[in-house]
């Protein structure tokens, strides 16, 4: 599992340890409107750490936990994961392999329009197309979630239409190696 690093914000991959973090910014209508639309119990929470952690030791990537380094508490969390067009996980997880890589994040709203998504992104961009060595990446969002849309293309990223991730139609963003290295450079 790999801990990522950006100027403000370490990014730890999902323990126990961050729990009542990752709990207490998905219990927030907010934070989960345009994700699953209602607020994450303890137990939900508890059981995404739990496949997160799974994910990470079969696929070796997933999920992180966002720390702020000032205060050392859960600001946010995102991932590098593999996308799948059901909206169940499969049992079989290495059949994921075959998906895109899906870049993603939300914020604890105490920490919203600070940069620090667009900060994340970049770190957990440079993971994908680095460490990872993908190709591209995609995004997904709800087509009403303006805000992530502003992240993604702060990132560079194209938008390339309504198409059906996780068992929705999802405004769908996408982002080339070529595209991201041409940039940076």
């Amino acid at each position: 599992m790999t801990i990522l690093h950006t100027s403000r914000l370490r990014l730890e991959p999902f323990a126990e340890e961050h729990l009542e973090g990752l709990h207490e910014m998905n219990r927030r209508p907010e934070v989960m409107q345009y994700i699953t639309g209602q607020p994450e119990t303890r137990e939900q929470t508890a059981a995404a750490i739990a496949r997160v952690q799974r994910s990470w030791a079969v696929l070796g990537t997933s999920w992180w936990a966002f720390i702020e380094l000032a205060s050392g508490g859960v600001v946010g969390a995102g991932c590098i994961q593999y996308a799948r067009r059901d909206a169940t996980l499969p049992a079989d997880l290495e059949s994921l392999r075959s998906n895109p890589l899906e870049i993603g994040w939300r914020l604890h709203p105490d920490f919203w329009h600070l940069g620090l998504a667009s900060e994340a992104a970049a770190g957990m961009t440079a993971f994908a197309f680095g460490t990872l060595n993908a190709p591209g990446i995609i995004a997904v969002r709800h087509p009403d979630n303006l805000a992530s849309g502003r992240v993604m293309d702060r990132l560079g990223m194209h938008y390339r239409g309504l198409e059906t991730w996780y068992g929705e139609r999802l405004a769908t963003h996408e982002l080339s190696r070529n595209d991201w290295t041409t940039a940076r450079a």
